[in-house]
């Protein structure tokens, strides 16, 4: 199969293409830094400098590779991402996953693609009705800013793609990724801040949150590239847990002390209101109708072993 990959130089970029070329698959993959050209070219992809940003080249690129499937798994988040400063990174890889994915998609549907799969997260659900939720739940688009704006930014991108009746479109919500090259990797920045005692649990810790090993972010994206009908799928575990739970198992998994609790109103003069409401009210997701369409189980059923065992 022919496959165009936006984002192959990424923390899912990384293993998934010598995973698409090892099944065979041709892969076309962009990045927009030449350095990362030979990392590319050493695993077996074709590989092309590339900004999704810029429409005009864009096109020409995707039309030349003529793909049958698109895979969008492109973000532009520091690694450190602070929770002091997100306004200018939400602006960032908002402008990839709006104009980028825009671009993309009208690249994907000229060049004549059957199939676009998109990358999304699992975490933008309003926090009303149970404390697992289904596809079907409501998104946080009233969020406070500037996380409200980047919500319905995401909606509107994934309303395109599924709906787009010039292919089939899917777009995967992630849960919080770990393992290698992720903020929750032992080197990684969430790791580093967990060590310095800096991420607290806020209030009671009752706020949800589905994980997912980057193995299974691998997996899942090559099982869509087949299965699954036109839709919008959450890509979790199969244990969504509250803060006070999974918080101090990790600081175990990775050898760091005990974490600090803070109440919730010193959490928002901090990080402000939508952290805190996270900490505090975050629904976790319910897997069931990923596992079903795409004949799939996690790597690790719950974050429990995983941590113990991709971490320790």
């Amino acid at each position: 199969m022919k496959i165009f990959l936006a984002g192959g130089t990424g923390v899912v970029g990384r293993p998934l293409v010598p995973r698409l070329v090892e099944d065979g698959h041709h892969v076309t993959a962009i990045t927009r830094k030449r350095d990362r050209l030979p990392l590319l070219e050493e695993q077996g992809a074709e590989a092309v400098i590339c900004d999704v940003l810029d429409a005009e080249r864009l096109l020409g690129v995707v039309q030349d590779a003529a793909p049958e499937v698109v895979l969008q798994h492109l973000t532009d988040l520091p690694p450190d991402l602070n929770p002091r400063n997100l306004k200018k990174a939400y602006e960032r890889n908002d402008l990839v996953r709006g104009v980028g994915s825009k671009n993309l998609l009208a690249a994907a549907e000229a060049a004549g693609a059957k199939r676009y799969i998109a990358q999304n997260v699992c975490f933008f659900y309003a926090p009303v009705g149970p404390r697992v939720v289904s596809e079907d739940a409501p998104l946080w688009t009233d969020a406070p800013e500037p996380f409200g704006s980047s919500v319905r930014l995401h909606v509107e991108m994934e309303r395109r793609i599924v709906d787009n009746p010039n292919l089939e479109g899917l777009a995967l919500r992630y849960g919080f990724w770990y393992g290698p090259g992720t903020s929750l990797a032992p080197d990684g920045h969430t790791a580093r801040e967990v060590r310095r005692r800096r991420y607290p649990v806020v209030g009671a810790g009752t706020g949800f949150q589905s994980f997912i090993h980057l193995d299974d972010v691998v997996e899942t994206t090559v099982l869509a590239l087949e299965r699954g009908n036109p839709g919008v799928y959450n890509v979790v575990d199969d244990d969504p847990a509250p803060m006070h739970q999974w918080l101090p198992a990790y600081a175990a998994a990775i050898g760091a002390p005990e974490p600090r609790r803070v109440p919730a109103w010193l959490a928002r003069l901090v990080v402000g209101g939508f952290i805190t409401a996270q900490a505090l009210h975050m629904r976790g997701v319910s897997n069931e109708k990923a596992k079903q369409a795409f004949d799939w189980k996690p790597k690790y059923a719950s974050w429990r072993d995983g941590f113990r065992v991709a971490l320790g």
